[in-house]
């Protein structure tokens, strides 16, 4: 699948496309409405041919000014009259200030009964002398809208993340103390490069203080393998492994593979209180996570990560 623009750029676009297939046809409804605006018979009807040209809708249904809703919930399976008289005005989309195009999309939401990520289109509709007389209200289920979007491109640059503050709290009552595969890691960073290089590894996670590494490979990326000290130290693990080249469109050139995991190795050692609890490496992404002692946490591209020396990580340059 392609991949457009960052997070907020792919749910601005859906939003507008969206919008735009929905504006025309709740304005052309909110007319047909407001002709009957005061006969529920007659407007649970209206409503109830108005939704076929929403596939996507969930729920149909008209409010007051007040936002007491004066007609059934329509939906693609009937009509549902329990809804009749129910006060909305303190949900989400009804706390939004409408446009003055009249029209509002609003921003997503947990429905009440079926807690879901949900959205609602808002159409206002006036009488003949431009009167407003309540509004549209068109639901939907965000499982249900169709996605044009390809993936969205996650950003590259340097991200850092605080973690729980009562561990931040106590960073400096606390000492590393060596766990296995502390003992042996340069044989576990060995075995590591020889996967990722040679073997189809593109993403690892190493959990330092409990002596294990989670692993996902190119020919079957769905699934990971847990590997643990036993296992990352014995070469023998390369054998359950196929050989496959390193990818051609990895971001991480090959020869800075070994090169990102010593430096993490080192981050492991750097200082008796603040030392790398676990990390992980994409060579896709181009991107090396770190989380400390102090449970912060680092995203940072592998240039920018090689490229820094340890006065910086231990604060004294």
């Amino acid at each position: 699948m392609a991949t457009f623009g960052t997070l907020q750029e792919s749910i601005s676009e859906q939003r507008a496309k969206l919008a735009d297939m929905l504006h025309a046809p709740l304005q052309g409804l909110a007319m047909a409405c407001s002709e009957v605006w005061h006969d529920r018979e007659k407007l649970d009807g209206i409503l109830a041919r108005g939704l076929e040209q929403f596939p996507y809708g969930k729920y149909l249904y008209t409010l007051d000014t007040h936002a007491i809703q004066i007609s059934s919930n329509i939906s693609h399976d009937g009509m549902i009259g329990s809804d009749f008289g129910r006060d909305r005005s303190r949900r989400p989309y009804m706390c939004e200030v409408v446009p003055s195009t009249g029209f509002l999309l609003s921003e997503a939401y947990t429905s009440l009964r079926a807690r879901r990520p949900s959205l609602t289109a808002v159409q206002i509709v006036h009488d003949r002398q431009g009167k407003t007389l309540g509004f549209i209200g068109l639901d939907f289920d965000l499982r249900d809208l169709p996605i044009t979007s390809g993936h969205y491109e996650e950003p590259v640059a340097w991200r850092q993340i605080k973690g729980d503050p009562a561990i931040r709290g106590s960073v400096f009552h606390q000492s590393r103390i060596d766990s296995q595969l502390d003992k042996q890691v340069d044989d576990a960073i060995g075995l590591l490069e020889e996967l990722i290089i040679d073997h189809g590894v593109f993403q690892t996670v190493i959990h330092f203080s409990s002596s294990r590494a989670t692993v996902w490979t190119i020919d079957d990326p769905f699934r990971y393998r847990l590997l643990g000290v036993e296992a990352l130290t014995d070469p023998d693990t390369c054998l359950a492994f196929p050989r496959l080249h390193y990818p051609m469109d990895a971001t991480i050139p090959e020869d800075k593979i070994r090169p990102i995991l010593d430096v993490i190795s080192t981050l492991r050692f750097m200082d008796e209180t603040l030392y790398l609890r676990s990390c992980s490496l994409n060579i896709f992404n181009g991107i090396v996570s770190l989380t400390f002692s102090c449970d912060g946490s680092h995203y940072i591209p592998y240039d920018e990560f090689l490229d820094k020396d340890m006065s910086f990580w231990i604060g004294t340059s």
